[in-house]
């Protein structure tokens, strides 16, 4: 009837939830929302191919190094050393992912897919691959020490895994505490670089110590281009990057130094092989990253930067490879 007033209806049932922001999370929390599961194409994605020529650096240069001492290549030596870079650095990719997944660092992250925290693949299954990878490297590594008797450098080994571990793994993860850099630069420049030359040869020239800091330092680069993209959700998140820390403008000038520095030491090599000298051609790509990195807007722009500059540090330690067999 006109004028009588209509009865409010009241809820019965539970309240509703609100979606949660992540999806990981809202997984965890009961959410209704579905996750599409991870296809092949985001399991390459995490594996975050952009960095992957850093792992041909090291053994490019390594090799080439081994060479100048007794006129021969040691191609299968050289190849396992390969694989123990390559699984390594896939293996720290994928333990990344898991680590700041589980943490909350992902969360708004821009870059490749996160399969954790994007919660298209469960953490269990991200840590089993990324100990996958890091087996396969053992796996290598330790035939690399039954080839050459070195058994000494099984050590080597442990600590280079350990160390890919706690990147961002444990309870004190030390990329979270501004040593990275030193990390990656001991690492993934003077340990791939000076092992791949010492496994061959049994010692370790000096063209193999200015090739290691060269790829040390051009890893370290990358480093920073990714840390400068995330400047913002790392600080919001608690994780104390090197970039953090000194802020963006320094940020920059660090990268400048380790972009160009490599090519003052190639220069120097190049007073004994000359075609040393071609590896400043690496720079056609080592100077936009540069450029961009000093005048982006918009941090996915920084993306392009570090593949650039994953895309220098192989061209540089190619070139320094045709040096020293040339």
């Amino acid at each position: 009837m006109a004028g009588t007033p209509r009865k409010k209806r009241t809820r019965t049932g539970p309240p509703k939830k609100r979606p949660h922001g992540n999806p990981q999370k809202a997984h965890v929390s009961g959410d209704p929302r579905k996750v599409e599961p991870a296809t092949f194409r985001d399991w390459i994605g995490a594996a975050r191919l952009r960095t992957l020529p850093l792992a041909f650096t090291p053994v490019l240069i390594g090799t080439g190094a081994a060479f100048v001492v007794d006129r021969q290549l040691h191609w299968l030596l050289a190849l396992a050393c390969l694989v123990v870079a390559v699984a390594l650095q896939i293996g720290v990719n994928y333990a990344n992912d898991y680590s700041d997944g589980i943490r909350g660092t992902d969360d708004h992250r821009v870059g490749p897919a996160r399969l954790t925290a994007s919660g298209k693949a469960k953490p269990r299954t991200v840590l089993t691959v990324a100990l996958l990878f890091f087996a396969i490297a053992a796996a290598a590594g330790i035939a690399i020490v039954i080839r050459t008797g070195q058994w000494w450098m099984l050590a080597v080994g442990a600590v280079c895994i350990v160390a890919a571990w706690f990147y961002t793994g444990g309870k004190r993860p030390y990329g979270y505490n501004a040593l990275g850099e030193l990390f990656v630069f001991v690492f993934f420049g003077l340990v791939a670089t000076l092992g791949t030359t010492y496994v061959q040869v049994g010692q370790v020239p000096q063209e193999a110590w200015f090739g290691a800091v060269g790829a040390g330092l051009l890893a370290c680069a990358v480093l920073l281009a990714n840390n400068l993209r995330d400047i913002d959700q790392d600080r919001e998140a608690g994780k104390r990057t090197l970039t953090v820390l000194i802020g963006r403008r320094a940020t920059r000038i660090l990268f400048t130094l380790f972009v160009l520095v490599p090519f003052v030491l190639s220069s120097f090599l190049a007073l004994f092989y000359p075609i040393a000298w071609l590896a400043l051609m690496a720079l056609l790509a080592g100077l936009p990253a540069i450029l961009i990195v000093w005048t982006y807007r918009l941090p996915k722009e920084l993306v392009v930067a570090l593949a650039l500059t994953s895309l220098t540090s192989v061209a540089y330690g190619a070139f320094l490879f045709w040096a020293f067999v040339g």
